[in-house]
């Protein structure tokens, strides 16, 4: 979860509710509030244990390992740390020309690996290096640097980042887990430099945190690897062009992310001119080590005639029993809930004008089904400008498109021909809505939403 709304950290008691009771309550939730300050720094991501329900909070320079009840367990410092943003490799690495000053290291992207009992924390420093955490005193174990694959975006800000953590199951027998069996599936603004970083790619997270491996790619070979780099075509005729990765989730088979880029069909290519940007939802089979199930479908909302298609907030969440009723589904099936900035424009400062809506894992699947199998029929096109440069017809292939089909070496990667709209829940104008979670009580499912002024509503969905 992002929290870049909020520069002077303050969990209130609502927080408290949503992080600090991750399994269904018993009875209702405390009326008493807890609350965790800090005052030098700000805060950027926020992660939960399922288990425990202990809080880990990535900040500039720290992390944090906050207890169920917002009482501040351990701090690790992370920065600042003499670097230049135009060295690469990093200078610990190779002496670099460029003059080296104190930076501060703002933590990017902030994960538990449950298969490891260690939290993955990636700041901005050094080209994205990550550092390895052990869960239980933030002891650092690692901080592999010494190879390419170790670096993963070297954009600064704090959003743009994004990963799952596959194959870390902690719901069953604690003595099967295997240390180095996860995976990370990571999504990463490139700032331009596609040479160096893929914007979407599938690493391995092995035993050792300062091996070599660790980081490299689940699959490659000579003509084929786990990744998606930009095209230095695509660059050329959108110089501002590049991915910025919202939200990151599994479902099922599947692996998730929506993201926020720039709409190449209504910017003009040169660089002076207004910049439009499109929401995208991404899907990839969990096991597809070749990408060959990539598929991306534009997304969006409606109220009041009005269109939201700036993504800034997504929580995935399993319904309460009124609310999957209402929809129509059982209880196991996941929902998104998503806040949108009004309009196209301003990526950096988006409008206050912002609404909350609700989509089903069932529609955005269906859109995707239908979508690939019309592909395989032979109709249109792959529809997938900004990387493939070009317009490929799609190949008419007899096949079976279930809900498990993974992809084939032809008719990808797939991109889809209309957006996927949410139904609008709750729309704000005035404060503006930045973050989103969500939380089963009873029968119900209850939203919270922290805006840009630090203010934080509940919305009952059902």
């Amino acid at each position: 979860m992002k929290l870049s709304w909020l520069s002077t950290i303050c969990f209130s008691f609502l927080w408290g509710i949503i992080v600090a009771f991750p399994a269904t309550p018993t009875g209702p939730p405390m009326e008493t509030g807890f609350t965790f300050r800090v005052k030098d720094t700000s805060l950027t991501h926020l992660t939960v244990h399922r288990r425990t329900g202990e809080v880990f909070v990535g900040a500039v320079n720290r992390v944090y390992k906050l207890s169920a009840n917002l009482t501040e367990l351990r701090s690790h410092q992370t920065g600042p740390m003499e670097d230049n943003a135009k060295c690469y490799p990093p200078p610990n690495v190779r002496a670099c020309v460029h003059k080296l000053e104190p930076s501060d290291n703002v933590n990017k992207l902030l994960l538990i690996d449950y298969a490891g009992n260690r939290l993955v924390a990636c700041g901005s420093i050094w080209q994205g290096v990550c550092q390895f955490l052990r869960l239980d005193d933030l002891f650092k174990l690692g901080e592999p640097h010494s190879r390419k694959e170790h670096y993963l975006s070297g954009a600064r800000e704090a959003d743009g980042m994004a990963g799952v953590v596959v194959g870390d199951d902690d719901r069953g027998d604690p003595k099967k887990k295997k240390k180095g069996d996860s995976r990370l599936f990571i999504g990463a603004a490139i700032d331009g430099k596609s040479e160096y970083f893929p914007t979407l790619s599938s690493r391995k997270l092995v035993e050792d945190e300062d091996s070599l491996s660790m980081f490299s790619l689940v699959y490659q070979d000579e003509f084929v690897s786990s990744q998606i780099k930009i095209p230095s075509d695509t660059l050329s005729l959108y110089p501002a062009f590049d991915i910025y990765y919202v939200y990151g989730f599994s479902s099922r088979t599947y692996i998730y992310f929506l993201t926020l880029q720039l709409d190449t069909q209504l910017t003009q290519m040169d660089a002076s001119g207004e910049k439009f940007f499109t929401s995208k939802i991404v899907r990839m089979c969990s096991n597809d080590t070749e990408f060959y199930s990539y598929v991306e479908f534009p997304l969006g909302c409606t109220k009041d005639g009005a269109e939201y298609r700036l993504v800034q907030a997504a929580y995935k969440h399993r319904p309460g029993k009124a609310l999957a009723q209402a929809l129509g589904l059982s209880e196991d099936e996941d929902v998104l809930f998503v806040v949108f900035s009004q309009g196209q424009k301003n990526r950096s400062n988006p409008p206050r004008e912002t609404v909350l809506c609700l989509f089903t894992l069932h529609q955005i699947n269906l859109a995707m089904r239908e979508r690939i199998k019309s592909c395989y029929r032979g109709e249109g096109k792959l529809s997938l400008p900004w990387l493939l440069n070009k317009e490929l017809p799609c190949i008419n292939t007899p096949k079976q498109i279930g809900d498990d089909f993974c992809g084939l070496v032809l008719n990808q990667p797939l991109g889809g021909l209309r957006v996927i709209e949410g139904t609008p829940l709750y729309d704000e104008r005035t404060d503006g809505m930045a973050a989103v979670a969500a939380y089963t009580y009873g029968d119900h499912s209850v939203v919270f939403i922290g805006t840009r002024t630090g203010h934080l509503k509940k919305v009952k969905a059902l």
